[in-house]
């Protein structure tokens, strides 16, 4: 037991010594050192100390959070801007659009109110058909001009349609055939023809009488009486009673007396 207390104390004096001797101290102090022509040196040393290296030009982000993934910088949704030029180009588009649709909105609806006119006229020329036939009457003979003027005043207000044969709208030529076809007298389509018609099968006069056809080059209508004249004038017009507006008028006598 003895003899192990010494070995300890034999090595522990040992590793003092050890330390001493690196330490280096100087044996001489710096005067004498000079005068002697020696140089002395001291050498130290330091505990190794474990320090992590940090490179402060380098720059760690951490986009983790709540283990959620945010992706990359592309993946982000950044909304976009857009110039006053690129919004007022769609707003104009957006009018144009809402525009268009109005347009044809209100096209769809003129075309269903003239096609609901004129099958209203084809049921009300059937039913009067029917109903003369069944009575037996012979228009043609029974007609009278006032008879006629007085139908063809009834549609006073339908407007112009080039190539308008119906109450939903007339021409010239498309009124009166429309008109004397309720009397038995089929005239032809248009005015030329309408006169060489009358010219057949009718008499030119010079001093008309209410419901005689009236025409001139390019035009046709009804003499009511009185100096006047009932006619589907032109586009933009309607049909209408106005004073003779020309001398050129030919009349023709086409009712059966």
């Amino acid at each position: 037991m003895i003899r192990s207390k010494s070995f300890v104390s034999v090595l522990v004096a040992g590793v003092v010594a050890a330390g001493l001797s690196v330490v280096g101290v100087p044996a001489a102090s710096a005067g004498s050192a000079a005068s002697s022509g020696v140089t002395i040196t001291s050498s130290r040393s330091f505990p190794k100390v474990n320090t992590a290296r940090r490179d402060v030009l380098k720059e760690s982000v951490s986009t983790d959070g709540d283990g959620a993934s945010w992706g990359g910088v592309d993946s982000l949704d950044v909304p976009q801007t857009k110039s006053q030029a690129e919004r007022d180009a769609e707003a104009a588009a957006k009018k144009a659009e809402e525009e268009r649709k109005a347009a044809e909105e209100a096209a769809r609806q003129e075309a269903a109110r003239l096609a609901e006119a004129q099958a209203a006229s084809r049921s009300s020329s059937r039913t009067s058909l029917t109903t003369t036939q069944s009575q037996g009457v012979d228009l043609p003979a029974a007609a009278s001009g006032s008879a006629v003027v007085s139908y063809a005043a009834e549609f006073q207000g339908v407007p112009y349609v080039i190539g308008g044969t119906t109450p939903a709208g007339f021409d010239c030529s498309g009124f009166t055939q429309f008109v004397y076809a309720k009397f038995g007298i089929s005239l032809p389509r248009v005015d030329n023809d309408q006169r060489t018609w009358a010219q057949s099968h009718g008499t030119r006069v010079s001093n008309p009488q209410p419901g005689d056809l009236m025409w001139l080059p390019g035009h046709v209508g009804i003499y009511v009486g009185n100096g006047l004249m009932i006619h589907a004038p032109r586009p933009g017009k309607s049909v209408s009673i106005v004073p003779v507006y020309s001398s050129s008028f030919e009349y023709y006598h086409i009712l059966s007396d």
